[in-house]
C-alpha cells in the first residue's frame, strides 16, 4: 500500500468517526441534545490528532492530555491507582468545565486551545445552550490549525442547523467540502450537507448522497446509504 494510499485511509477514518460522532440535525434543539456526547465521540480524534502532531510544545501537550484525562474519567468508585474517577457526575462535570476553561485561558490562539474550546462548545451544545457553543465552537475554528478547525466547523453547522439557520449551516458545509481535512473529508461533508438540506430539500439530499452509496471505501459506502435510508423515513 502506497503512502498516498495510507493517508487517504486514515483521513478517512478519523473523518467518519467524527461524522457518525456529531450527527446532524435541523430545526429543532431537542434533537441537537438528544444527539449529545459530541466531546465523547470525538475523543478518540483528538487523541490521535495529539500524537499525529508531535512537532508541538511538549508542554502544552502534556496540559491537554491532563485535561483529556479529566474528560475520560469514569464515575464511581475508584477502579485502581492510575484510573481517575469522581464519586459523581455533578463532580467530574465540574472538574470538566475547569480543565477546558483553563487549558482554553492559558493557551489561546493555540490548538491546545482550540481544543479546549471545542470540548467547552460540545459540553454546552449537550446541555443545549447553543448560544455557549457557537461562540466556542467559532474561537476553534478562527484559532485552532486546519483539522481542529474543521472539526469546531463541522459542530458549529450543527448547531446552525438545530436553530433554523440551515443557510449558514450550508455555507460552512461547502467550505468543508472544497478544503476538505485529515478529520473532515469532503465525503464526511457532503454526507452531513445532505442531513442539514434533508428536511427542506429531500431530493437534493439524495442527490448528493447517490454518487457516495458505491464508493469503494466500505466507510464512505456505509454512511451515505444509512443516510439515504433515513431519507425514506
Amino acid at each position: 500500500m502506497d503512502r498516498a494510499t495510507r493517508k487517504e485511509l486514515k483521513s478517512d477514518k478519523f473523518a467518519l468517526e467524527v461524522q457518525h460522532g456529531v450527527q446532524y440535525v435541523t430545526g429543532h434543539q431537542q434533537m441537537l441534545i438528544r444527539y449529545g456526547g459530541i466531546a465523547a465521540a470525538v475523543i478518540v480524534v483528538i487523541f490521535g490528532l495529539v500524537f499525529y502532531f508531535r512537532h508541538q510544545s511538549a508542554v502544552r501537550q502534556q496540559a491537554l492530555q491532563n485535561a483529556m484525562r479529566v474528560e475520560s474519567a469514569g464515575i464511581g468508585p475508584a477502579q485502581g491507582d492510575f484510573a481517575l474517577t469522581y464519586p459523581t457526575q455533578a463532580d467530574k462535570d465540574k472538574a470538566v468545565d475547569k480543565a477546558w476553561l483553563d487549558l482554553a485561558a492559558k493557551y489561546p490562539g493555540t490548538n491546545e486551545g482550540a481544543i479546549a474550546e471545542y470540548f467547552l462548545g460540545s459540553h454546552a451544545a449537550d446541555k443545549g445552550n447553543l448560544q455557549e457553543a457557537e461562540k466556542r465552537f467559532k474561537l476553534a475554528a478562527d484559532t485552532g490549525s486546519a483539522p481542529y478547525a474543521s472539526l469546531a466547523k463541522l459542530s458549529l453547522a450543527q448547531v446552525y442547523a438545530a436553530e433554523n439557520r440551515v443557510n449558514d449551516a450550508k455555507a460552512l458545509l461547502q467550505s468543508l467540502i472544497d478544503h476538505p481535512t485529515i478529520t473532515v473529508s469532503k465525503e464526511a461533508a457532503t454526507i452531513a450537507m445532505a442531513h442539514v438540506i434533508a428536511s427542506s430539500d429531500p431530493q437534493g439530499a439524495r442527490k448528493l448522497l447517490e454518487p457516495l452509496r458505491g464508493s469503494e471505501r466500505s466507510q464512505v459506502s456505509t454512511a451515505a446509504l444509512t443516510a439515504i435510508s433515513s431519507l425514506s423515513k
